[in-house]
């Protein structure tokens, strides 16, 4: 059974510092991994500001899953301060996936992803909900 203390979550969170180190992924991996981004941020149906982050509500397909996890296994070895969050729902719905973290993670996220971010507003079915 796995108990969360969100008191001592959030403060090591909070501790840690917003700064990106792109060479904590491979090389030969970099390229790659920015090309998952922008894939997956552009085949976004949704992206909503959260309190402390963003989410994306993505396609329920398998490639859109596997695509998520290879974007989350890359992005956590450079920005060690994101906590992800990937929802998959029951029945066909809706894949979340959250970005979230301490202060500052939110406004980290709208710029460093603000080059990405406009195609998943492109293909947003729920304006009201936008960014």
């Amino acid at each position: 059974m796995h108990t969360n203390n969100t008191n001592e979550s959030d403060s090591a969170e909070s501790a840690l510092p917003i700064a990106c180190d792109l060479n904590a992924i491979p090389a030969q991996d970099r390229a790659a991994h920015a090309v998952t981004a922008q894939q997956l941020f552009g085949m976004a149906q949704r992206v909503a500001e959260l309190e402390n982050g963003i989410e994306l509500t993505l396609p329920s397909d398998s490639e859109t899953f596997l695509r998520a996890a290879q974007f989350i296994a890359h992005e956590r070895e450079c920005c060690p301060f994101f906590t992800f969050t990937l929802e998959v729902q029951p029945n066909g719905r809706p894949i979340w996936l959250r970005l979230t973290g301490g202060e500052g993670v939110k406004e980290f996220l709208l710029s460093e992803f603000q080059s990405v971010i406009p195609a998943a507003f492109h293909h947003s079915k729920d304006t009201a909900a936008q960014l």
